[in-house]
């Protein structure tokens, strides 16, 4: 199971992430969301885990504060293609 975790203080590490997921079970891969022009940690990431083990996840994390933040935890939704946006040129 994919799992969205969400509203993630910007200082928090991978680590923290995992050991706080590893309490209901084994974490396949955590795996935080950089912006990709400043490579900065945008403040959301995906877990990796079974799918029992990750509905308990979801359940006993979501909406509870973790590193000073309300963490949103739900089942991550597969990811949609977005239409191409126009490129429009401004210089004279």
């Amino acid at each position: 199971m994919n799992i969205f975790v969400g509203n993630i203080a910007y200082n928090t590490t991978e680590d923290q992430i995992r050991n706080l997921f590893e309490q209901f079970g084994e974490v396949s891969s955590v795996k935080m969301i950089n912006d990709r022009d400043t490579g900065r940690f945008r403040g959301f990431g995906f877990v990796e885990m079974s799918d029992e083990e990750g509905q308990t996840a979801i359940s006993a994390l979501n909406e509870t504060e973790q590193y000073g933040r309300q963490l949103q935890v739900n089942e991550a939704k597969e990811r949609t293609e977005r239409p191409q946006r126009e490129r429009r040129n401004f210089r004279n």
